[in-house]
């Protein structure tokens, strides 16, 4: 059997990994970086991005090793959704407050489905609205407005 890369899962997910780790890296190569007690603004992304690249690697070798190819067919409406459900939330955030932008961070990327249900969709949008105010807002203690925007 040929190991067909461009439609190996376990290949193209490591190659995925590999970029966004060496972007982050790119990014913060300016950045401060600061220790492991005191971190500056450089030290997350760069670790984060050092461990995304090398789980993109360890990836990259599984996928040649036991190709496992792609199952189904590539969702346009998805590619195009819900990296518009990630710019709505970030303009959201700036206008609106935390609230509504993760209703509709929800609300968005739940319409790339195939199989949107509203119900469904604002059952899920309640809790994780309220899990995550709980969480960044009053336990992180993030200071985003959360009706309202700067």
């Amino acid at each position: 059997m040929k190991n067909d890369l461009k439609n190996n899962k376990r290949f193209l997910t490591g190659i995925m990994f590999l970029i966004i780790g060496g972007v982050s890296i790119y990014i913060a190569q300016d950045y401060p970086m600061g220790t492991a007690l005191r971190m500056g603004p450089g030290y997350f992304p760069i670790v984060l991005g050092g461990m995304i690249g090398l789980f993109g690697i360890y990836e990259l070798i599984l996928g040649a090793l036991k190709p496992d190819p792609v199952k189904g067919n590539w969702s346009v409406k998805a590619l195009i959704i819900l990296p518009l459900s990630a710019v709505v939330f970030g303009i959201l955030m700036e206008t609106a407050g935390f609230i509504p932008a993760l209703i509709a961070l929800i609300f968005v990327s739940a319409a790339s489905g195939p199989e949107f249900k509203f119900t469904e969709v604002l059952i899920s949008a309640v809790v994780i609205t309220v899990c995550s105010v709980g969480l960044f807002i009053y336990g992180l203690g993030l200071p985003y407005p959360l009706i309202g925007g700067h």
